[in-house]
């Protein structure tokens, strides 16, 4: 661990209840010297699938001994089993609901334990706020330095979610919509992307069916999401006027639709989970 040990913290609890500060002084007063980073309390109530894109967006960019504690749990207080999860590139403190799925493919697991041990959850643990009860204790004692295997019995799997939809054909490819951001921008489940030239980019699939070499598209590829359908995929927002929509490739890699100081997603009425689709012919 780090002399300063970090966790890193993604829920769906927002910021106007008591839910996250109280999890924040839950680790204080068990690890005073943990550096507690946010990496989101918005994501959707309960949306464990958009939960693990963030993570899968924001973890590599953490220290490789960082603690991550994921806390979109819709099955609290259910059968489903609260675990740590050691792996290569940090320890991950999660519900085993999926929400780990779009990680486990990059990291390398080493360990994984069920947070049963008594002497890591809080005196009484609630049926409803695991959060503060289990999980955050939990990443604290091992903030501490505690072994992820102290903490309870080996889980012999872990639950997978479907992969996002990614559809490659010759004529075309359809994938969904995984994400939302802030700004309205749309963010899909097409990509890796990346620019080889002004004019192409090289498609090698982080979901769906994996290809043993990348494919190449053109930027004058047609993007259709709803009833509308943009005729070029661009480098930056700022290459069509305010107020325009784009297809753009996103800072995640992935195929993005956005508005150039707008919203996307309002102007389009999108949902996660609606389908986006490219024609691989160029366009005219």
């Amino acid at each position: 661990m780090n002399k300063i040990p970090i966790i890193a913290l993604l829920t769906d609890f927002g910021l106007s209840d008591a839910y996250v500060g109280t999890m924040k002084g839950v680790m204080l007063a068990i690890c005073p010297t943990a550096h507690l980073v946010d990496i989101s309390h918005a994501v959707q109530p309960q949306n464990v699938r958009q939960a693990a894109y963030v993570l899968l967006t924001a973890f590599r960019h953490f220290p490789p001994d960082t603690i991550f504690l994921i806390v979109v749990d819709p099955g609290v207080g259910t059968a489903r089993e609260p675990v740590a999860v050691q792996t290569n590139h940090g320890i991950f403190v999660a519900p085993d609901n999926g929400v780990l799925t779009f990680v486990l493919p990059h990291v390398k697991v080493q360990q994984t334990a069920i947070l049963k041990n008594p002497a890591y959850r809080l005196p009484t643990a609630s049926q409803t706020f695991h959060g503060r009860d289990i999980f955050s204790p939990a990443a604290a004692h091992l903030a501490t330095g505690v072994p992820v295997d102290a903490l309870g019995p080996a889980l012999p799997a872990l639950k997978q979610l479907p992969e996002p939809c990614l559809d490659i054909a010759p004529a075309h490819i359809h994938g969904e919509v995984l994400h939302i951001d802030h700004f309205g921008n749309i963010i899909t489940s097409i990509g890796q992307l990346v620019w080889t030239t002004s004019d192409t980019l090289e498609l090698d699939p982080q979901f769906g069916p994996r290809t043993s070499s990348p494919r190449t598209l053109y930027a004058t590829c047609r993007v259709t999401i709803g009833n509308q359908m943009l005729e070029t995929i661009r480098m930056t927002y700022g290459d069509v006027s305010p107020g325009t929509l784009t297809a753009l490739v996103g800072s995640s890699g992935q195929l993005e639709i956005g508005m150039n100081q707008g919203n996307a997603a309002q102007a389009l009425d999108v949902l996660i989970g609606d389908t986006v689709s490219v024609a691989c012919e160029p366009g005219p």
